[in-house]
């Protein structure tokens, strides 16, 4: 499971290098999303699945500022003000907290212990479940980013170049 998520990591990561700011801020077609909106949503995705569901914390910055029922779509419209070495670290520093967090739970038992969030069920997630809903998000994103990464310069593949 972490060599699945891992991979998925790299290719959204291979997907939005090297490009400046119009990169990271092209659509393609009638959507709006972007490529810089595709890291900073998955930057949240990272930072909230781990916080919220793994940890039972709240989500930090910059997520913890944001009025979310106004502005659900906030990760991604706001990726437009950001530089690309902004978006890059943000993803990258959200990437590197959930690794040390999967890390220490590992440490401590099996992909079977349950987090700390409940559901009003009084159910719990597994942290298998935390990482395979983590996975099928980078999944589902990656296949954006590929449409998306190509419109800007041609650019295609499913894994980066060794």
């Amino acid at each position: 499971m972490l060599g699945a998520l891992e991979r998925q990591r790299a290719t959204l990561a291979w997907k939005c290098s090297g490009l400046d700011a119009a990169g990271l801020r092209a659509t393609l077609g009638t959507s709006t999303l972007t490529l810089g909106g595709l890291l900073k949503h998955l930057a949240h995705v990272e930072d909230s699945h781990f916080a919220r569901l793994w940890t039972g914390s709240p989500v930090g910055a910059p997520w913890d500022t944001v009025d979310w029922d106004s502005a659900p779509d906030w990760d991604y419209r706001s990726a437009a003000e950001d530089t690309p070495e902004q978006l890059l670290a943000l993803w990258r520093e959200s990437v590197a907290r959930s690794r040390a967090v999967v890390e220490a739970a590992l440490r401590e038992g099996g992909l079977d212990q349950l987090g700390a969030y409940k559901t009003r069920g009084g159910e719990r997630p597994r942290l298998r479940r935390v990482l395979l809903d983590l996975i099928e998000e980078y999944a589902r994103h990656a296949g954006h980013a590929d449409l998306i990464r190509e419109s800007v310069d041609g650019l295609t593949g499913e894994d980066p170049p060794r």
